[in-house]
């Protein structure tokens, strides 16, 4: 490996422009391929971003010598073929949330990273911001005692979204449970855990997809009320609610840049800004894990994975979310 950690970018789409931009502000690391379906669209991509090699398919890229690591950025429905094509190519994988539609992607994927000997993570940015980071080391240090309950929701207006993107169309595993939904799910896991019951009821479109999912996690002394949509918009300000006291994700929660700690009649905010838009905190994560020769994060497991799809799936089996090509 060279001394920058070269990136390669699958899928050049909206959230992909917001990675290579904030790539751009971590030492370290540079971009320097791009692979599309659309050659032209891949080349258009590398010059914004001045990487030097782009590819008018995603198997040229992971047959080239470009790249040490990729960042999948396509689509839920085709996370777990272009992750384990990648693994089996020798190249290093973070691929954005979710990992795979249902475990049995997920555990696909994790064994071809474990067969390869490549490491893989999960995209799950808010795991490597700041202020959830703080928010769980005083959760986990008795800052405000036992949690009792919890409080996260994700939701935005996406009705006037084309019905052929991957918001709105099943055949492109949309919906708001597994694009947005495992946000306030992921918070809940962990703070909490794994829950031992779980609540859920969902409303759907006229496409088919998931609009509205409510959720209410049960846990032996606490619970959890989530809630994702794209019907409206939510505050998206997270709670944390203990014996002793409570904290608070400032909106949006997710991204959040600070936290508030309510405890003994006093209210304390304190400011904790993300980096960029908040990608290099997880990119980060990735060059010091490439760098040590380990094939998984700490701070993000394959396990963690696992058990984030796990859920994901009960609340499906709740709510009766199945996508056209399971």
């Amino acid at each position: 490996m060279t001394d920058k950690i070269r990136w390669g970018i699958i899928g050049p789409g909206k959230i992909a422009k917001c990675f290579a931009s904030d790539l751009q502000l971590v030492d370290g690391g540079t971009l320097n391929a791009v692979a599309s379906r659309s050659l032209s669209r891949a080349e258009e991509f590398a010059k914004e971003f001045n990487a030097p090699h782009f590819f008018g398919s995603y198997k040229e890229l992971f047959q080239s010598n470009t790249v040490d690591v990729v960042y999948i950025a396509t689509p839920h429905d085709s996370h777990c073929q272009l992750t384990i094509e990648a693994l089996n190519h020798g190249k290093a994988v973070l691929c954005e949330k979710p990992m795979g539609i249902n475990k049995k992607e997920v555990e696909q994927m994790v064994n071809a990273a474990k067969e390869n000997n490549v490491f893989l993570m999960e995209g799950l940015w808010s795991r490597f911001n700041p202020a959830i980071k703080k928010v769980k080391q005083l959760v986990d240090d008795g800052e405000i005692g036992k949690l009792e309950y919890l409080h996260a929701d994700f939701a935005f207006y996406a009705l006037d979204r084309d019905e052929n993107g991957r918001l709105l169309n099943p055949k492109l595993a949309g919906g708001s449970l597994l694009d947005i939904g495992i946000y306030p799910i992921f918070l809940s896991y962990l703070l909490l855990g794994m829950p031992n019951k779980i609540q859920a009821s969902s409303r759907f479109y006229k496409t088919g997809v998931e609009i509205q999912t409510s959720m209410i996690f049960e846990y032996d002394n606490a619970q959890a009320i989530l809630f994702s949509g794209l019907t409206s918009k939510s505050e998206m300000k997270a709670e944390i609610s203990g014996q002793k006291g409570s904290l608070f994700l400032h909106p949006r929660w997710h991204e959040s840049d600070g936290y508030t700690l309510e405890k003994d009649g006093k209210s304390i905010s304190n400011e904790l800004p993300k980096t960029g838009l908040g990608y290099p905190h997880e990119i980060e994560e990735v060059h010091q894990c490439l760098k040590n020769n380990k094939l998984q994060s700490s701070l993000w497991s394959h396990q963690n994975s696992l058990d984030l799809i796990t859920l994901l799936d009960a609340v499906r089996s709740k709510t009766g979310i199945i996508f056209p090509f399971e």
